[in-house]
C-alpha cells in the first residue's frame, strides 16, 4: 500500500514571510502536489509576546500571492495548549519525564541517535552531547521541540521538509517521537540560502520579504520559478519552467546538499522571462494599478490603446515597476531629454533638416500603424543615402527624450500621428 504523503509548513507569526521561508513552503507544496499528498499549514504561535496578527496576515497573503494553497489549516498551536499539557502529563505518569522547578523535563539517556535524511543521508548523534529536553516551560507553555513533535504525530505528518538549520533539533525530536509511541516521519533538510558572499541570507544584509518583492514589481511566477531553482533543477537544466511542469518533475530527494546562492541579478532575469510569457491582457491587468497610482490612467482611458502599450513594453520590462520610468513619455509631453542623448544624436549637422523631412513624410503617410510608419521612414533613409541609424536615433530622442526605448516604429504608432508630429516639431524648434 502506497503511503499518503502529508507535509507541513509551520511558520511563526513573529515577522514577515522571508524569502527563505517562502522556499521551504514552496518545496513542501511542490512535493505535496507531485505526490497527490496533503499540505498542512500550522501556525506556531505559542510565544504570544512575539506573535503579532499583522505578521500572520502577511504570511497568509504571501502564500496566497505565491499560489501556495494548503489543504488543511491554518491550525494554531496557541489553541492546542491542552493537548501539549496532556501529552506531557502522560510522560510524567509513565516516568519518562519529571517536574523540575515548575517545568516538565525529560532526561536523555546515553545512546547514539541515528536517522537517514532524504537529502543528507545517514546522520548519527551522540546523545551525551544533548541537554535534557524541556517539554513544558514553567509558564505552562510548550517548548518548540515538544509542540512540534506532538503536532506532527497528531497530524500524521509523513515527511518533514525544512531548512538544514533544524538538523540539530532532529535527534531530540526523534527521542520525543519514541517517548510518545509515534513513528518518526522522514526528514529532508534543505540547504539554507546564502548571499553572494556565501553568508547566510538575512534581512540585515538586504533580503526582503515576499510582499516587498511583490511591491517592487516582481511576478509571483518569477519568484516561484527563481526559488524553485535554489537547490533544485530539472534534469535538462532549463531555467524557465512553468509551475505545472515543476510539480510533475519535483522530488525532494533531488534537492542538492549544498547551500543555494541568492543572486538578485538572476532573479531579475528570471522575472523578465516570465513577464515575456504573459498574455498582453494579463500584463496590462498587472500594470494598471501602477499606471493608475501615477495618475496616468483613468476609467476613461482607451483600453485598446493600453493593451497596445503593454505589448510595446512587454519585452523591455524586468519588473512591473519599470513601466513607471520606461513609459512616462507615453503619458505626458512634459518630459526632459537625456542630455547625453541630445549631444550624441540631435546636435549633429543636418539633423534639423532631416527631422523636418521625416515630419513631412509622416504627416502624409496613408496610415499610422507601425508597418506604414517604418516604410515611410526607411523610404526617406534610402533617399538620403545614409545609414538608417542616423535618422532613427535622432527621431527616437526627439519623440521619447531618451536614447533607448522600445522599437521606434511601434512607439510612434502607439503615440499616434498628432503626438509624434508635435514632438518632432518641438525638437526641431529647440535646435534652431
Amino acid at each position: 500500500m502506497t503511503m499518503h504523503v502529508r507535509v507541513r509548513f509551520a511558520p511563526s507569526p513573529t515577522g514577515t514571510l522571508h524569502i527563505g521561508s517562502a522556499r521551504t513552503a514552496l518545496f513542501n507544496w511542490l512535493y505535496a502536489r507531485h505526490t497527490q499528498g496533503t499540505l498542512v499549514l500550522r501556525i506556531e504561535d505559542t510565544d504570544q509576546k512575539r506573535s503579532d496578527p499583522k505578521f500572520l496576515d502577511d504570511i497568509l497573503e504571501s502564500l496566497r500571492w505565491l499560489g501556495i494553497q494548503p489543504d488543511e489549516g491554518p491550525i494554531h498551536q496557541s489553541r492546542r495548549l491542552e493537548l501539549y499539557r496532556a501529552k506531557a502529563e502522560g510522560l510524567l505518569k509513565s516516568g519518562r519525564a519529571q517536574r523540575q522547578e515548575g517545568a516538565v523535563v525529560m532526561p536523555i539517556e546515553p545512546r547514539v541517535i541515528s536517522f537517514t535524511d532524504v537529502i543528507h543521508g545517514r546522520i548519527d548523534t551522540d546523545a551525551t552531547l544533548l541537554k535534557d529536553i524541556v517539554l513544558i516551560k514553567s509558564d505552562g507553555t510548550p517548548t518548540y521541540n515538544f509542540a512540534c513533535v506532538v503536532d506532527d504525530a497528531d497530524m500524521r505528518i509523513t515527511h518533514i521538509i525544512r531548512g538544514d538549520d533544524h538538523i540539530a533539533n532532529t535527534p531530540k525530536q526523534i527521542i520525543l517521537y519514541e517517548a510518545l509511541g509515534a513513528a518518526p516521519p522522514l526528514f529532508a533538510h534543505i540547504p539554507l540560502i546564502v548571499d553572494e558572499a556565501r553568508a547566510r541570507l538575512s534581512k540585515r544584509k538586504g533580503a526582503t520579504s515576499v510582499l516587498e518583492f511583490r511591491d517592487e514589481g516582481f511576478l509571483s511566477e518569477g519568484i516561484v520559478n527563481f526559488l524553485t531553482l535554489l537547490g533544485w533543477s530539472p534534469k535538462d537544466n532549463r531555467e524557465i519552467i512553468p509551475v505545472e511542469e515543476t510539480i510533475r518533475l519535483f522530488d525532494v530527494k533531488d534537492v542538492k546538499k549544498t547551500a543555494a546562492q541568492f543572486n538578485a541579478e538572476k532573479l531579475t532575469w528570471v522575472n523578465a522571462q516570465q513577464i515575456k510569457r504573459l498574455t498582453p491582457e494579463r500584463l496590462l491587468a498587472l500594470l494598471l494599478p501602477r499606471l493608475q497610482a501615477k495618475g496616468w490612467v483613468t476609467a476613461q482611458t482607451n483600453q485598446a490603446w493600453l493593451l497596445q502599450l503593454a505589448r510595446v513594453f512587454q519585452g523591455r520590462l524586468h519588473t512591473l515597476a519599470e513601466i513607471e520610468t520606461l513609459a512616462d513619455f507615453c503619458f505626458t509631453d512634459d518630459f526632459s531629454y537625456q542630455a547625453q542623448a541630445v549631444e550624441k544624436h540631435l546636435r549633429k549637422n543636418g539633423t534639423v533638416k532631416e527631422l523636418a523631412l521625416l515630419k513631412e513624410r509622416l504627416a502624409s503617410a496613408p496610415a499610422f500603424d507601425a508597418q506604414t510608419v517604418e516604410t515611410a521612414t526607411r523610404g526617406l533613409v534610402a533617399e538620403l543615402g545614409k545609414p538608417a541609424g542616423e535618422l532613427i536615433h535622432p527621431a527616437r530622442v526627439a519623440i521619447t527624450g531618451r536614447e533607448v526605448s522600445p522599437g521606434l516604429f511601434e512607439v510612434m504608432a502607439l503615440l499616434g500621428r498628432d503626438k509624434t508630429l508635435l514632438r518632432l516639431e518641438r525638437a526641431i524648434r529647440s535646435l534652431t
